[in-house]
């Protein structure tokens, strides 16, 4: 049913009809203070009393600290916190990465699947995608100090100096016939010894096992570390009988002979000595036969 025109005038009278507000002294009846409002003038005023209100608010809780009283709100110091935190772990893992790459590289070595190593730390970067201008390679005074006293401490009785200058007496870690001997032309920095299949291999000296893993070209790979700087490299095992970090004495079975991995033809001693880095003729040393 629509308003009449009666109505309407009625209406807007109403919200524009004049009022007198007065405040009196309540024991002299003097007036004090009075206004003069109408109904629109309230409801105008009280509109954008409320919206002001909203907004200040709205202010106080996104631009002060009262926020983090608020449920769901996290400090501004705990958020420095953990971006600080975040960049510091991408930071580490950018160098345990590139750490990674020279480690699988120095293992690579070891165990002969390749013959020499080129590493760059730029490329190593560009390949995982970091910046490497972020990042300092230099060694701290605590890292110089701690590699100072490893270096020094006596953790192994066989690295001792007092060892170094001795000539150690090695012991043939198999007895057979050698089918491939030394030939650095070709690059074969060991010799290669026929035998039967679980065949006991015995450590040529005493020492320390640096690594014992499996190799897809090698198969069972054992490393023995010796004094006076000798390594000696024992591949295509069947089994092996220590671990990483087993301390052995010469003459001990440290591994059973195979034909294990892709570069084996046959049961065979794949067998390398090492000396300061650098491959030395085994015949020269061990009588294999």
């Amino acid at each position: 049913m629509e308003k009449k025109p009666q109505d309407k005038r009625k209406f807007r009278q109403k919200l524009t009809h004049k009022y007198r507000l007065v405040v009196l002294n309540e024991n002299t009846f003097e007036e004090k203070l009075s206004f003069k409002l109408t109904r629109l003038n309230v409801f105008i005023l009280g509109s954008l009393f409320s919206i002001a209100l909203i907004v200040g608010t709205i202010f106080l809780i996104a631009f002060t600290t009262l926020r983090e009283y608020i449920p769901g709100y996290s400090s501004t110091q705990l958020k420095i916190e953990a971006t600080n935190l975040v960049y510091k772990a991408d930071s580490l893992k950018q160098v345990l990465e590139v750490n990674n790459l020279y480690i699988q590289k120095v293992r690579a070595l070891l165990t002969g699947e390749v013959s020499e190593v080129l590493f760059d730390k730029d490329s190593a970067f560009q390949a995982i995608h970091y910046n490497k201008d972020s990042m300092n390679f230099e060694p701290s005074l605590e890292d110089l100090q701690f590699r100072q006293e490893i270096e020094s401490s006596d953790r192994y009785s066989i690295f001792n100096e007092a060892t170094k200058n001795v000539e150690i007496v090695f012991f043939a870690p198999v007895v057979g016939t050698i089918s491939d001997g030394y030939n650095l032309e070709k690059k074969h920095f060991a010799v290669d010894v026929a035998v039967e299949m679980g065949t006991p291999i015995k450590a040529v000296a005493d020492g320390i096992v640096i690594f014992a893993e499996w190799t897809a070209e090698t198969g069972n790979v054992i490393i023995v570390r010796h004094s006076s700087g000798f390594i000696s490299i024992y591949k295509h095992n069947g089994a092996l009988h220590k671990h990483q970090g087993d301390l052995v004495k010469s003459g001990e079975v440290i591994a059973s002979a195979g034909n294990s991995g892709e570069y084996s033809t046959g049961p065979h001693l794949h067998f390398e000595l090492w000396n300061e880095g650098y491959p030395v003729n085994p015949t020269n040393y061990i009588d294999f036969e």
